[in-house]
Order: structure tokens, then sequence, then C-alpha cells
């Protein structure tokens, strides 16, 4: 099974596109610069300037079309923000936390008193 490239920003699927992607590429869906950081093989967030290739000019807007020669299209660029892995994480806090008043933000405990107290039964804290 071929990983057929999609659009780094919404998705969709970019196999109608000749390749390599010329500099002034956009997606046809929402319009998104494709010659971008975030839709190349190198790009990654865990390594110094976010580019794994060592010897590429930084880049400041990993957003916009540049220049970079050594850019390569990445079939799993598109990474949305809601994941379920984040959905997970904020739903273990809760429970650990025992969740937030209404209207308070995800996470938060309901009084201040109450924050200390758990933070201090965390770290084993005896008064």
């Amino acid at each position: 099974m071929v990983d057929t490239l999609v659009c780094w920003k919404c998705g969709a699927s970019l196999a109608e596109l000749p390749l390599p992607l010329g500099r002034r590429e956009t997606c046809p869906s929402c319009g998104a610069d494709l010659h971008v950081c975030r839709m190349c093989r190198f790009y990654d967030t865990r390594v110094s300037r976010a580019c794994r290739e060592p010897v590429a000019e930084p880049v400041m807007d990993k957003e916009r079309a540049n220049f970079c020669g050594y850019f390569e299209a990445a079939p799993g660029a598109c990474r949305p923000g809601d994941d379920a892995a984040g959905r997970a994480a904020r739903d273990q806090l809760d429970a650990l936390f025992g969740g937030a008043p209404e209207g308070s933000p995800p996470g938060a405990p309901a009084t201040s008193d109450e924050a200390k107290e758990q933070l201090d039964r965390l770290f084993g804290k005896k008064d």
C-alpha cells in the first residue's frame, strides 16, 4: 500500500498534483502553501530548528512557502491538533484531580485549598 500525499493543513488528498511539488504550489482544497517545512519529510519539532537536515538554511515560518533545496514532500504531513492521545491525557488529568467545576478551564481544581491538598497528597507532603 502506497501512502498518498495529503495537505499538511487540511488533510485533503494531493494525488492529482505533479511531483516534485513546486515552490508556489498550493492545496486545491484550502489554499495552503505546500512547499513548506510542515510538509517536508525532514520536519521534526523534537530537533534544533525543527529540521533533521543538518545543512539546510534555517526557515523562520514553517507554514509559508520557502526556497529550501532539501524539501521532500512527506505523505503523513497532516497532524490534526486535537488527537486521541491529547484527549486521553486530558481525561487522565481530570480523573486524577477530580475534574473541574462548570465554566473553569480544563484540569482546574475547584478552589486553591483543594489544589494545594491535591498537590500535597500527590507529593506525600505532611504538615
